[in-house]
C-alpha cells in the first residue's frame, strides 16, 4: 500500500500563487507516475498534471498550461503543483494521485493510491 498526503491548499486571491506538495509513504517503491487532479463542486473530478517516475514526461490540462508546474523529488518521495496566476475557475479541491505503471497518465481510473485531498479557493 501507498499513502499520500497533500498539503499548501488553502485561500489566496486571484492572481496569487499556491505550492501543493503530496508525499508518500509506504510501499513507495511500487508506484511511479504521478498525478494531481482536480474536482470543483458539481463536476467531475479531471487531470490538471501527470509525470513519468524520471521527470522526463509531464503533462497538462489546456487550462492550467503556462500557469502551473508539477515537479518531483524522488528522494523525498514527494511530488509538487507550483501554481502561478490563479483564477477562481481554479477553486477545487487537489487530489495526488500515484500509479504503478510508468507512463503519463490522464485517466483518473488507471491510478491505484490517492490522497486526501486539498482544497484551494482562489477569491475573486
Amino acid at each position: 500500500q501507498v499513502q499520500l498526503v497533500e498539503s499548501g491548499g488553502g485561500l489566496v486571491q486571484a492572481g496569487g500563487s499556491l505550492r501543493l506538495s503530496c508525499t508518500a509513504s509506504g510501499r513507495t517503491f511500487s508506484s511511479n507516475t504521478k498525478g494531481w487532479f482536480r474536482q470543483a463542486p458539481g463536476k467531475e473530478r479531471e487531470l490538471v498534471a501527470t509525470i513519468t517516475y524520471s521527470g522526463a514526461r509531464t503533462e497538462y490540462a489546456d487550462s492550467v498550461k503556462g500557469r502551473f508546474t508539477i515537479s518531483r523529488d524522488n528522494a523525498k518521495n514527494t511530488v509538487y503543483l507550483q501554481m502561478n496566476s490563479l483564477t477562481p475557475a481554479d477553486t477545487a479541491v487537489y487530489y495526488c494521485a500515484a500509479s504503478t505503471r510508468s507512463m503519463v497518465i490522464s485517466t483518473p481510473g488507471r491510478y491505484d493510491y490517492w490522497g486526501p485531498g486539498a482544497p484551494v479557493t482562489v477569491s475573486s
